[in-house]
């Protein structure tokens, strides 16, 4: 590699000795050479082309030099000679590190031959067969040996990188973990050495896993349960992985997946007792939800019994909506390791079981790696776990099921090491599994194991694969399955006798014909000292009173500090007008707008002891230059420093603060902060939308999740959601956060809706959000236009003690009670619109005007009160931005039928219907306005 370098750079030349012998030493030991050296020998190693980890030249160059003088100078043409020959047999070596896996034996199925790769040919290197007794340097300890005859070489090269585990990691561009791998697997051959008892304990496993499907398979015929068998391995898998946590510090193990095989994982791995699995097949549930779920998207949670302790264990509810579960998990461990402190990463360990045509064809897998290793929302490593049965319903074709060579190529894109294996080798499956959970401890990075096995069965048991597999399910049928195959090795090894393996089978059957499992691997009185008590918040109504407002000292207390710079610190001179304005307003010398209302609620609540967290797309900043929660030295010298953060610098003791500048990407993003807020109720957790328009890219979170995780599976959620939403003029693309996809969502109490119409509303719903014992996902549609409008901020006595959120406002005008014609209700900033041309044209006395700010929960006494101020009102008018098919109308009208006397018309105002959310134009946006203004304020 540095030869390459050196003939193309300015290193070529009389410098070439040093900078070699540079290099030397920074193969030798990184820290040997100085920085500057360090820096460019790694970006060395990252450049496309570099595929392979140097070896240290000197060794192989001293031995021939000592061969040379042995032989003398007769033999120097025959040393040159082999020094070619010893550069081919280290390129055909880094050759099966590259390629190995692509002629790996990995298919149980064994459907395709060997692919002929020139790669692996020791001739194209120009070795012979007269070279297979000579003995060659390996450039590392491979095997545990330096220097090996050529055909022992190759032999252990196809037993490490061509038997049943294929590996991938050349991929990988930093020196240390791409080594770590390759010396693992080298020095193993790819394989590990296991005792007589864990190998009975593997069979077991295997039997458990394929008796259970056989059992259920027989006495519920016919009913989906989306099989397991051909991937039996999988439980091998996590029964090493659960076993193993302990002695790594891992001491909770949250699992996302999806359908297949979680029957078998909840029943085989969590310890779910199978008496109330077979309840649920007959229709028999302990517990009664709104709508429920099917059993195979049901969660679960249990302490197991592990040789290295108790292990706390989580398998969270998903839809079939496959993999968006994913960043749900990432989000709820990365609460349960904040919960834990310092510990947290090493303690609590994610897990995802993947399908192969999944795992490459969604796109919020590729969010998932991307947040992976960013700073708000990595978890310390992922292992992710593919059960490859190399099939997607009815699509098996390569050709069709994706554009690479592995289902598992996305996570090279995070340098993840990814270990294939053959799912009808469970020791190697085994073996792997240890691999990845060392990996991960080592680097705090993601690994991936993908378990290449088959599908005995259709996608469910109701399907016939034959009529679109008829090749792959010949194949399938003459298999006589892993459990089988495995049992028979072990007879032929002598670690079992054939009677006592067939006996695990019936031990087991008669243990399912009680309900039982064969032993108990649960814990019952474990105390887990890091759950979350949820029982405040159960049975808990929206409007529960709660004191929202703070001190007036509070306040200017606060704002002193979250407006104090550091020493030597210098701001953008709008982040100087800002925090001075602030300071203004704390004075009640000017009025609180949005930003600083804002502020005051999450610095009022991390001193109380409640966490905030902030997750978007710009939300450091705000991405209307509203919010500057997090202030940028203009004079700093590192891009990686300079940043400052107030409202993490209030008190000593204070709850933490974190915003975050997201990646871009709205499902995975959203999927995360719904998972965080599941695990963390008593913290504010807010994602905000760029735009409220962009919110539909999370349509699948907001859909199976946010609004239907309660009823389906009882799950509280405290996430707070901020939409970005108003008509400005800005076009389709930049006007609605689709109000009314939201409102037709709303039933059973599930999620609160609120567009608040003034600074004073912002600040008191979001402190309600964590202080009131009550946890459902509250939407905000917050105007844009208002952050700077002046009618919309507040004084500073509206955040005071005694002052709290309004879900009604009634109207300004005083001693129009009976003298009103209609009554206007409406929502977000289109009041300021209508107000403004009211006052104008007197219409005071004839026309009042209500601002329902919580759109659901509908607040019908609060409504109910200030529409009976009105007794002669005869029409109720409900006044929108949105066309008339869009925004609240559709989903408000029968609500506010119900409270209208029988002479009041309810009648609608707002842009016509139309297809797309707003008009492009300017000046057809600003006739709109006009129209539904005159619409509004005309009494017939």
């Amino acid at each position: 590699m540095m030869e390459e370098k050196t003939s193309l750079s300015y290193l070529y030349g009389a410098n070439a000795p040093y900078i070699e012998e540079l290099y030397e030493s920074y193969l030798k030991d990184r820290d040997s050479v100085d920085e500057y050296w360090k820096d460019y020998f790694d970006k060395v190693a990252a450049l496309p082309g570099y595929v392979a980890k140097d070896i240290p030249q000197l060794p192989i160059q001293e031995s021939f030099v000592n061969l040379s003088k042995q032989h003398g100078a007769a033999q120097g043409s025959v040393d040159l000679n082999m020094l070619q020959k010893q550069v081919s047999v280290l390129n055909l070596m880094n050759a099966y590190r590259i390629l190995g896996s692509r002629n790996a034996n990995l298919d149980p199925l064994k459907r395709r031959p060997k692919e002929y790769l020139a790669e692996l040919d020791p001739a194209q290197y120009g070795l012979t067969a007269a070279d297979m007794s000579t003995k060659f340097y390996t450039g590392s300890d491979f095997s545990r040996s330096q220097q090996l005859p050529l055909s022992e070489i190759i032999n252990k090269l196809d037993q490490t990188y061509c038997g049943t585990v294929g590996v991938e990691f050349m991929h990988i561009t930093r020196p240390d973990e791409r080594n770590w791998v390759q010396d693992r697997v080298e020095k193993d051959l790819s394989a590990g050495s296991y005792t007589p008892e864990h190998k009975r304990r593997i069979l077991k496993q295997l039997t458990a896993a394929e008796t259970l499907e056989r059992y259920l398979h027989t006495r519920y015929v016919g009913q989906k349960r989306f099989s397991l068998e051909g991937g039996e391995s999988t439980i091998v898998a996590l029964d090493y992985l659960m076993q193993h946590c302990g002695s790594q510090g891992v001491e909770e193990v949250m699992i996302g997946m999806a359908h297949r095989g979680r029957l078998n994982v909840l029943v085989n791995i969590l310890g779910k007792e199978p008496r109330d699995l077979f309840s649920e097949f007959e229709g028999k549930y302990t517990t009664t939800l709104p709508s429920g779920d099917v059993k195979y998207h049901m969660g679960f949670t249990s302490d197991l019994a592990t040789g290295n302790g108790p292990l706390h264990v989580s398998l969270a509810f998903n839809p079939s909506h496959l993999e968006i579960v994913n960043p749900v998990v990432e989000g709820a461990v990365r609460a349960r390791q904040k919960r834990r402190g310092e510990s947290g990463r090493k303690a609590v360990l994610p897990v995802l079981i993947h399908g192969d045509s999944a795992f490459i064809g969604l796109g919020v897998n590729q969010a998932n790696f991307n947040l992976s290793q960013t700073r708000g929302y990595t978890t310390g490593g992922t292992i992710h776990i593919v059960i490859n049965n190399q099939i997607g319903f009815t699509t098996s074709d390569l050709r069709d099921t994706r554009s690479t060579v592995y289902c598992t190529d996305l996570a090279k894109m995070v340098d993840a090491p990814i270990f294939h294996v053959n799912g009808d080798d469970p020791e190697a499956v085994s073996y792997v599994m240890g691999l990845a959970m060392d990996y991960r401890k080592s680097f705090g990075k993601d690994v991936v194991v993908d378990i290449v096995c088959f599908r005995k069965l259709g996608h469910n048991e109701g399907d016939d694969p034959m009529l679109t597999q008829p090749m792959m399910y010949n194949k399938i049928h003459q298999h006589p399955g892993t459990r089988a195959l495995y049992s028979d090795r072990l007879v032929n090894e002598n670690v079992i006798s054939k009677e006592a393996a067939d006996g695990m089978i019936q031990a087991y059957r008669d243990a399912l014909d009680k309900g039982e499992h064969v032993e108990q691997t649960t814990l019952t009185d474990y105390n887990h000292k890091h759950a979350v008590d949820w029982t405040p918040y159960i049975g808990t109504h929206w409007n529960h009173p709660v004191e929202t407002g703070i001190p007036e000292a509070d306040i200017k207390r606060l704002t002193a500090k979250f407006t104090a710079l550091p020493e030597g610190f210098t701001p953008h001179n709008t982040v100087k007008r800002m925090l001075a304005n602030r300071v203004a307003m704390a004075e009640g010398t000017q009025p609180v707008d949005w930003g600083m209302a804002e502020t005051l609620a999450y610095a009022s609540l991390v001193t109380n002891g409640n966490g905030v967290r902030i997750s978007g797309e710009d939300s450091g900043r705000g991405t209307f230059s509203h919010r500057h929660a997090v202030l940028h030295d203009q004079k700093r010298e590192k891009s990686d420093a300079g940043a400052y953060v107030p409202l993490r610098n209030l008190s000593d003791n204070q709850a933490s603060f974190l915003v975050i500048d997201s990646i871009l990407n709205e499902e995975a993003v959203l999927a995360y902060e719904y998972g965080f807020a599941c695990s963390a109720p008593d913290r504010l957790v807010i994602w905000e939308g760029q735009f409220g328009d962009f919110a539909n890219g999370a349509q699948v979170a907001i859909d199976q999740f946010i609004t239907s995780g309660e009823t389906k599976w009882g799950r509280l959620c405290g996430l707070t959601v901020i939409l970005p939403h108003g008509y400005d003029g800005q076009g389709p693309e930049h006007s609605s956060g689709r109000l009314e996809r939201w409102l037709q969502l709303c039933s059973e109490e599930n999620i609160q809706v609120v567009m608040p119409s003034e600074a004073s509303q912002m600040f008191h719903v979001l402190r309600r959000q964590v202080l009131r014992p009550y946890r459902k996902p509250l939407v905000i549609f917050m105007s844009k236009r208002l952050l700077r409008f002046n009618e919309s901020m507040s004084p500073l006595s509206d955040f005071t003690e005694g002052h709290s959120f309004r879900p009604v406002i009634g109207d300004q005008v005083e001693g129009n009670e009976n003298t009103v014609k209609r009554v206007i209700l409406c929502a977000g900033q289109v009041y300021y619109d209508i107000n403004k041309a009211r006052m104008e044209r007197d219409l005071g006395k004839d026309i009042a005007i209500v601002r329902v700010e919580q759109l659901y929960p509908f607040p019908y006494e609060q409504l109910a009160a200030e529409l009976s101020r009105y007794p002669n009102a005869t029409e109720i008018l409900w006044a929108q931005e949105e066309p008339k098919n869009q925004g609240a109308w559709f989903q408000i009208r029968h609500r506010i039928e119900a409270i209208a006397s029988s002479k009041q018309k309810v009648i609608f105002a707002g842009r016509p219907a139309s297809a797309s959310p707003a008009v492009g134009y300017m000046s057809k946006h600003v006739a709109q306005l006009k129209q539904l203004v005159d619409d509004a304020l005309e009494l017939k």
